[in-house]
């Protein structure tokens, strides 16, 4: 079987990772804080000293940062995991990050005789661990073949769109959209509020009707109970946002609404609410509403 490497074990990595060692997977893993994969390597994971080794020992190197510093991190330098690469390996970048960088990336990898595919995801931590992701991938057909029973362990359905720098795109196409539908959903919310409606009944009312989306069911309910374990902040919301708007000015395509949630989650930074799901996005209304 063929050894897999995991760069980045964070919430989505270290369980990525998991799920792979318990389908049976050798895998050899790198996180910047070798403190937090102890779990891992108790449950055997091979512990690298550096993203370059990882990728030396796998023969699929997989990797997931926070943005796109953090990926110029592992990948460049001595240590890095472009040195580690040889003729024929693979190497799997799952981050959502620039797309010029990550077809900048792609072509480093493949000037050392190497192979890369963009595979970010959609799904959090719920999905990861039941396998239910959907992973949508750029880059050549025959290598994603080449991967694709490592992916189908992690996902239920995986998304060729195209070269490399359209899976990420079509990432962040997906992301612009949803803190634009919470803030609608929670300007609705704050409006029946204000008439009488209390804020339990108007949220049960719009998360059950026509205007509610299957991610907005899930996310907008943690307005009103925070969860104790954030899976995607305000701060990771804002970098989301910000990859949207700087793709829309280099490609001519006006994106008024994203404009505008990002004026909002920058006011939720502002206000301290950077670390909490973007959810907070309810807080800000709320307080310009005076609810």
């Amino acid at each position: 079987m063929a050894v897999v490497g995991f760069i980045g074990l964070g919430m989505m990595g270290s369980r990525i990772a998991a799920r792979l060692l318990a389908k049976g997977y050798l895998v050899a893993g790198y996180n910047r804080t070798p403190e937090k994969a102890a779990v891992l390597v108790n449950a055997g994971l091979q512990l690298c000293a550096s993203p370059r080794e990882v990728a030396e020992v796998a023969d699929i190197t997989m990797s997931m940062v926070s943005n796109d510093d953090a990926l110029i991190a592992i990948a460049d330098g001595a240590d890095g995991v472009l040195a580690g690469l040889s003729a024929g390996k693979i190497y799997v970048e799952m981050s959502t990050v620039s797309p010029r960088l990550s077809r900048d990336l792609a072509q480093q990898v493949s000037a050392r005789g190497a192979h890369m595919l963009e595979a970010p995801v959609s799904g959090s931590i719920p999905a990861v661990e039941s396998g239910t992701l959907v992973i949508f991938v750029g880059g050549n057909a025959d290598v994603l073949e080449h991967v694709r029973p490592i992916l189908e362990e992690l996902s239920q359905k995986i998304i060729h769109v195209g070269a490399s720098g359209q899976a990420v795109t079509t990432k962040i196409a997906i992301n612009l959209g949803l803190p634009i539908q919470l803030a609608a959903l929670f300007e609705g919310v704050l409006l029946a509020e204000k008439s009488g409606v209390s804020r339990q009944q108007a949220l049960d009312s719009l998360l059950n009707s026509a205007a509610a989306s299957p991610a907005m069911k899930y996310r907008a309910p943690l307005a009103l109970n925070p969860p104790k374990e954030v899976w995607f902040s305000v701060d990771m919301m804002v970098k989301d946002v910000r990859l949207a708007l700087d793709l829309g000015q280099e490609l001519g395509v006006p994106l008024p609404t994203v404009q505008l949630s990002y004026d909002l989650l920058l006011q939720a930074q502002s206000m301290g609410y950077g670390e909490e799901d973007f959810a907070a996005l309810f807080k800000v209304l709320a307080d310009m509403s005076g609810a």
